[in-house]
């Protein structure tokens, strides 16, 4: 990884941020969020990931998450490469206004990096931060929730539909949350 941040422990519980490359806001449009929501529950139910926490906001997501299998890292990228498939089809097929500049940033993008055939859309890193005590993992979850309060997109964490401080708060939540 270009940061020399990776995950080390596969069996452990991770803060992970996925980010859009040159932080292209995608995910301010439902369809996109309901993608990436589609997928976490895919690897939820079929991969064995747990999601702890979680907010997909519009350019990046956090999570909180364990692999059950004790192999986060490969879910993780089999997760980044569905979705970046999935929102790139989304975005040539649908009416997105934005399409022409988006898809350019993307194949920009992937033009910087020999891995990438056509488009890069996640960036590479996901920051994994390695969860070891409750007060870390209540700091991060604190974060998670409080992003769209920051963003200004709501007054109250609990608020924001695409977040598990719905959960927290005991009301529905787009995912299913597992407790820490």
């Amino acid at each position: 990884m270009a940061n020399g941040c990776q995950i080390r422990k596969q069996d452990e519980t991770y803060f992970i941020t996925l980010t859009v490359v040159n932080w292209i806001d995608v995910f301010t449009r439902r369809i996109y969020r309901d993608i990436v929501v589609e997928n976490l529950r895919y690897c939820q139910k079929n991969k064995g990931l747990e999601i702890f926490a979680f907010v997909i906001m519009t350019n990046h997501i956090h999570l909180i998450v364990r692999c059950q299998n004790g192999n986060l890292s490969s879910v993780i990228r089999d997760f980044k490469s569905y979705t970046a498939k999935r929102v790139l089809e989304t975005i040539s097929e649908c009416a997105e206004s934005r399409r022409e500049w988006m898809l350019k940033m993307f194949a920009m993008s992937a033009s910087r990096n020999k891995r990438n055939e056509k488009y890069q859309f996640w960036k590479q890193d996901n920051h994994p931060e390695l969860l070891y005590s409750s007060r870390f993992i209540d700091e991060k979850v604190n974060y998670i929730h409080e992003n769209p309060v920051k963003a200004g997109f709501v007054s109250n964490a609990e608020d924001y539909e695409y977040s598990s401080a719905r959960w927290f708060a005991g009301k529905d939540c787009v995912l299913e949350v597992s407790n820490l």
